[in-house]
Order: C-alpha cells, then structure tokens, then sequence
C-alpha cells in the first residue's frame, strides 16, 4: 500500500501535488487536535489506561498508542493545558499554534491572561514563544562563570575545553597533567544555547577550546582598568561589535561616509560611461549594496505567486532581477536580495536546469564581449 501511495504522490503534477499536501496537513492538524482532546479525556479516567497494564499516560502513549517520547510528552502537555483553556483545540487544528507551542505556553497561562497570551502567541515560532514565556516568567541573570568541562580526558597536546555560561570569570582551573589518551568526551557535548531569560535578556551558552580560553584571559588581563571584573559579557559584546562593523563593511559596504549610488557625471560622455561600466561589470557598487540590504531589511525578498515572502536570513546574495548575462545593470531599482535557494531557482526559471553551471561557462565570453565594445568617446 505504502509502494502504490508513493507512486500515486510521484505522478502528481506540480499543482495537485501542492493542493494534496495542504490537504494533507490540515488532516493531520485536525488529527493532532482530536488526538489530544480524547488524552485530555483519558488523562481523567486513570483507571482505563491502568486496566490496559500502564502505569501512567506517558507509558500509555508510548507503549500503547506507539508515539515516541517527544512525540508523547507534546501531547500529553497539550492536552492537559487545552483541559484547562479549550480554546487552544482550535488554534491547534487551525495551526496558529504548535503543539511545541503549546506545551511551552502551558505552565504559565491562567485564566486571566490565557486569553491574551494565546491571541499574542498565535502564528510564533519556536524562538518568539521562547521569548513570550521569558515575558510572562522572567528569570534572573545567570551567573556568568568560566570553567574547564569535567570528566575530559586530554592529549599530550592539550585540547582542553571551557564552557562560556551566562558570562562572568573566575580564577582559571588548576592545570592537569596532560596524558597520553586522546580527547574523548566522557559526556554529550550540548548544543550552543542561546535562550530567552527575561524580557531582551538571553542566557548564552557555548564550549570553547584551548587557544579561544587563552586570548579570552589575555583581553580580561589586558581590559581590566576597562572592565575590572573581566566580565566576558562585555568582552563578548565589544567582539561582536568590532567583528559586526568589520563584516557590514565587507558584505554589505557599510561605511562612516557613504558615498552616493550614482556621482552627478561631468558630461554626456561621462553620463554614458558610467552606465555602460554599470551594465557591464558583476562588481556592485557599495552604496548599492547597502541601499539594497536596507530596503529588504536584510531578507530575502522572493514573493511567492500567492504573496507569500520568504523568510530566510541567512546565505543571502545579489540578485539581478534582468540577468547579468543579458546585461543587466548594478543599480538599486535591478537588484535584490535572495536566499541561495531562490536565487538558483529564479535562474532556472529564466535559463532552465543547470543555469548556474552554463553561466559560469559563459561568463568569461561575455566579458569578452564587453571588452569588445567601441569606446564611447
């Protein structure tokens, strides 16, 4: 059955496969949400999953109804907090609302605020909830500390690590006598965190090596009538700023003096030199850079025939709205901002599959071909 589903989907055409797969996950919303109404009715009847050899809900979900353990821990949340506050059955079939969501907002909804909490949370990711419940229960800073891992065994080349936790300093550790084993880590290394304690307050949380350990003592020795406690809070922001002005410089053309898109040209001739080296060169302008990254507010800024934009921040480039193959000017009004993604499939769309590899074929001709060109004087 599940061979013949497979290739019922495969044979689709691009737009009932679209129209199929919202289907398919409003079904599965709804699901989701009937699922949890009927946990929330047997979450009351201890008696029937006990009659069934289980324990409790979890061991129920998970051994009898065969969800995983996230899986069971999201739902039993939820239902146990729509038990409380029934409106949130609809915004999780309607999908305002994650079941992830769901199970974050719970703990701290009562029935004062559950209405407008659950109206401001509505259509949140992850990170913004995170960052609602930080609201509703702020947290006091983390004692910021600096101190070597546990149970690490080290190399004769040490290769010690250090957990940067919340941002504060202490004495550094005692050295260990290094030993012939290789680095092995006696325990999961976590992920880095970066996590929403208080309203614009974030507990960051990250492993460092050795040689990071050691320029972190140096700036705490060399800062220290700056910053006497050494606090690598305020060591870590000054970092980021300096690296933050030196990057915008290089990807986005920041500068203390911007100068203009287009300097006012002496004469005709100039006029028209200048818009030819703008059509002819990949090389974009500063001014047109940060002019551009400012009005898509750092975005990709594809927008879908149902306008609906992307949302992606990361991998950004410049986009050339009329291709640079078909000599397509460096000003604000031609390009954009687009994801990697978007921006190999809007050259598919003009020039096919593989556009990206015939372009690269193409471009040393049609530089070529610029060069060719009669002067305009």
């Amino acid at each position: 059955m599940t061979t013949n589903i497979l290739a019922t989907a495969t044979a689709l055409s691009d737009r009932e496969l679209l129209a199929r797969l919202d289907v398919l996950a409003a079904k599965e919303r709804e699901a989701s949400a009937e699922l949890v109404v009927h946990l929330a009715a047997l979450d009351s009847r201890p008696a029937l999953y006990a009659a069934q050899g289980c324990s409790s809900l979890f061991s129920y979900c998970t051994r009898v109804l065969r969800l995983s353990e996230d899986a069971a821990c999201n739902r039993i949340d939820a239902a146990r907090a729509c038990g409380r506050f029934p409106p949130i059955l609809d915004l999780l079939a309607s999908g305002a609302l994650s079941l992830t969501s769901v199970r974050l907002l719970g703990p701290h909804l009562t029935p004062e605020n559950h209405g407008a909490v659950l109206a401001r949370a509505s259509g949140l990711r992850r990170r913004e909830i995170e960052a609602l419940v930080a609201e509703l229960a702020p947290q006091p800073d983390v004692p910021s500390s600096l101190r070597k891992l546990p149970g690490l065994t080290v190399s004769a080349s040490p290769a010690s690590r250090a957990t940067l936790a919340g941002l504060t300093t202490s004495e550094p550790p005692a050295p260990v006598p290094p030993t012939p084993a290789p680095f092995i880590p006696a325990f999961p290394i976590a992920r880095p965190i970066v996590k929403a304690t208080a309203p614009q307050r974030y507990r960051l949380q990250f492993t460092i090596g050795q040689e990071t350990h050691d320029k972190l003592r140096r700036l705490q020795a060399l800062l220290r009538r700056e910053v006497p406690d050494g606090d690598p809070a305020v060591l870590f922001d000054r970092a980021l700023s300096l690296l933050l002005e030196k990057t915008e410089k290089v990807k986005l053309g920041a500068a203390s003096r911007p100068r203009p898109a287009i300097r006012p040209a002496a004469d005709a001739s100039a006029r028209t030199a200048a818009v030819r080296s703008r059509r002819l060169t990949r090389y974009l302008p500063r001014a047109v850079k940060r002019t551009v990254w400012k009005r898509d507010d750092g975005q990709c800024a594809f927008v879908s025939a149902t306008g609906r934009r992307c949302d992606e921040r990361t991998f950004l480039e410049y986009h050339h709205l009329q291709p640079w193959a078909w000599r397509g000017p460096a000003t604000v009004e031609n390009i954009a901002l687009r994801c990697r993604h978007h921006n190999q499939y809007e050259g598919e769309l003009i020039f096919g599959p593989g556009a990206e590899d015939r372009e690269k074929r193409t471009r040393a001709g049609a530089e070529a071909q610029v060069n060719m060109l009669p002067s305009s004087g």
